[in-house]
């Protein structure tokens, strides 16, 4: 579901004062430089349990954050999923706009939750899908436009290891084990086609001391009828693999590296810069200058689905 309001305040187009709360792995790769490189804002604070930024006042929580004194506007939140939802609504609360890392939260209800609780306070939501933002998504998406999709598969495979070092809160059943690479995957499917899905099949595999899939296969169905196989691994030792395959009458279009890489019919692989985090930001604050919630939880909605309803496996445990 995509909660969406337009306010009626007016933007003063200021600069945007923004704390960043969780300095962690996506933080530093991805949020710092990207707020870094836009003028349009400026880091005032960061609230985290264990790192903090040079140069930039810092705090343990959100708590401190807010009564710490300083000027702000918005907040970035890049906490792991469980107890994110309570600190947006502490910052709505407190009056600041607030973007969430995906997933936005751990269910889709908690995020529709905080897009009416934004509404009411008047203050912008931006539940943020970074894939959506990669360099060959909206060429895919304007492909696909008119034509006749038969089915597809998506490929998502990664080596927890390497990619989310560490991360025991990952296997957590809040932190959705494979399914938080490959809902990058379900917010790609879910923005270039504009069919809804459900899932109609799933098989998990949980490693036996740990409460989230390691690795999963799922079916999608279409409103439309066709298909989406959907190939999740989180212990794939060879190169990652983010591929989505799109069958359609004018012939298969693929999408590679997360998003990145475009393969039309007929034409050449054609790759664009990564940009995928400058562009949330940009969105992020256009939606503060319009006075606009977003917070789509389709991707969302369909893992919470493939957990409902899939078949559980246990494999054998899992360590770091």
């Amino acid at each position: 579901m995509d909660e969406r309001k337009d306010f009626s305040r007016a933007s003063e187009g200021a600069e945007i004062r923004l704390a960043l709360v969780g300095i962690g792995k996506i933080a530093r790769d991805q949020h710092l430089p990207a707020i870094a490189a836009d003028p349009r804002y400026r880091l005032v604070a960061t609230a985290s349990r264990n790192d903090s930024v040079d140069g930039v006042p810092g705090y343990r929580n959100i708590d401190e954050l807010l009564v710490g004194g300083l000027p702000l506007d918005a907040v970035s939140l890049c906490t792991p999923p469980e107890g994110r939802a309570d600190i947006a609504r502490r910052a709505i609360d407190a009056g600041l706009h607030v973007m969430l890392e995906k997933p936005p939260g751990v269910t889709a209800d908690e995020v529709r939750a905080l897009a009416r609780h934004a509404a009411a306070k008047g203050v912008t939501l931006f539940a943020s899908w970074h894939s959506r933002e990669a360099a060959a998504v909206d060429t895919a998406r304007d492909w696909l436009s008119g034509r006749a999709v038969t089915g597809g598969r998506i490929i998502w495979k990664e080596d927890i290891r390497q990619w989310h070092p560490g991360q025991e809160w990952i296997l957590e059943r809040a932190g959705m084990g494979v399914f938080d690479p490959a809902i990058n995957a379900l917010s790609i499917l879910t923005r270039i086609l504009p069919a809804r899905f459900e899932v109609e099949a799933a098989t998990l595999d949980i490693p036996s001391n740990r409460s989230a899939a390691i690795a999963a296969a799922c079916t999608l169905r279409s409103a439309e009828g066709y298909t989406i196989k959907a190939d999740l691994d989180f212990l794939f030792a060879g190169a990652p693999r983010w591929d989505i395959e799109v069958a359609t009458d004018a012939g298969r279009l693929i999408l590679r590296d997360g998003g990145a890489t475009v393969e039309l019919p007929g034409a050449a692989p054609h790759s664009g810069e990564n940009c995928e985090y400058p562009r949330l930001y940009g969105r992020f604050h256009a939606l503060i200058e319009a006075a606009e919630i977003e917070a789509d939880t389709a991707p969302l909605e369909l893992v919470e689905q493939a957990y409902r309803l899939g078949a559980r496996r246990s494999v054998p445990p899992f360590e770091f």
